[in-house]
């Protein structure tokens, strides 16, 4: 199984247990849980601005390349 068993992971899980005590480690729990939501969250908002703005994008270079190609065209 390796270097540590599962009796080994049991007294690190106590020792942690009286160093940080219960509540402690339930509220870094609970940050930690809204700290990925949150990130989820961000990217989901991302993801949805994304494909918006580059259709915009693609739309406004190619009209002012349409318009300087039909600038060049009217002044020969």
């Amino acid at each position: 199984m390796g270097a540590w068993g599962i009796g080994h992971w049991i007294i690190v899980l106590v020792i942690v247990l009286l160093v940080f005590g219960t509540k402690r480690l339930g509220s870094v729990g609970k940050d930690l849980g809204d700290a990925v939501k949150g990130f989820k969250k961000g990217m989901a908002d991302d993801e949805d601005k994304q494909p918006g703005q580059l259709k915009d994008e693609t739309r406004n270079s190619s009209d002012s390349n349409t318009s300087a190609r039909n600038d060049e065209r009217n002044q020969r």
